[in-house]
């Protein structure tokens, strides 16, 4: 893909991308994410009256007297999009599905004000692209990923995770989209999971999630260049099935704008509840 091209791409996106957010994000955007949008600012003596579930204990026991935590209303939130950009991804329906998604979280934190970055990777990392406001870095983002060409081509989550939680210091909002062909991730979710708020997309295409019964398979690994013989004698097998329900699927034959808003929607009932 050339500049010129790259460049209408760019375009094209962020046009759908700001029709869409409106749609996806309708109502209060913040309210779609976890937290109680407080960030802590300063202690300071306990008063009667005061919630006593904002007392600092560890700070209350050095000083013997009674402290609570002090928190001001969050102004922004700081979003980063990991996005894998193995060579599993690099059909043209998956990854234009990818800067599809990119584009629309990338231009809904720019409306909003807040911060974006990301972080492109195989089994290493590709490229950091430091959070940031404005329309400006929405575009880099883009311009990035429609023009990078990986190192590597293989897929490590976990090492992504791993470095993306050594780089954030403070607590994010991180859309995690990759195919998912992987192994050893979950863990490395987990960890994630504990200071941020982490929301796992997988992106896939109908036509290699069914093993027929009754069939042998030889595929290519296209990362490692393997021949992978499977078998499957019994059942028709479907691979989706295999991933943990916390992880949400996306087909490319598929409207992601519905699925993007059904389940915002269920995330936003579920707190209510």
């Amino acid at each position: 893909m050339n500049k010129k091209e790259i460049l209408q791409k760019i375009k094209k996106i962020e046009i759908a991308s700001n029709l869409l957010a409106n749609e996806i994000f309708s109502g209060n955007y913040r309210s779609f994410f976890k937290g109680n949008g407080m960030e802590f600012s300063d202690i300071r003596r306990y008063s009667p009256g005061d919630d006593v579930k904002k007392i600092d204990w560890k700070v209350s026991a050095k000083q013997r007297k009674t402290y609570i935590k002090q928190f001001t209303e969050e102004r922004e939130m700081s979003i980063y999009i990991l996005v894998d950009i193995s060579n599993s991804n690099n059909f043209p329906a998956k990854f234009d599905l990818i800067s599809q998604l990119v584009g629309t979280i990338a231009f809904s934190a720019v409306k909003n004000n807040d911060k974006v970055g990301a972080i492109f990777f195989t089994d290493k990392i590709e490229q950091i692209i430091p959070v940031k406001k404005g329309k400006r870095q929405a575009l880099i983002i883009l311009d990035n990923l429609l023009s990078i060409n990986p190192v590597s081509k293989g897929t490590n989550i976990e090492n992504a995770l791993h470095i993306f939680n050594k780089l954030s210091k403070q607590r994010s909002i991180v859309f995690l989209i990759s195919d998912f062909i992987d192994t050893n991730y979950e863990k490395a979710i987990n960890i994630t999971k504990l200071k941020h708020d982490i929301i796992p997309i997988r992106i896939a295409d109908k036509k290699f999630e069914t093993l027929p019964s009754g069939a042998v398979f030889t595929f290519e690994d296209s990362e490692s260049g393997e021949q992978i013989v499977v078998e499957n004698f019994n059942t028709a097998k479907n691979i989706s099935e295999e991933f943990p329900k916390t992880i949400l699927s996306i087909y490319t034959d598929e409207d992601y704008i519905i699925k993007l808003a059904n389940y915002f929607k269920r995330r936003r009932r579920i707190w209510k509840n």
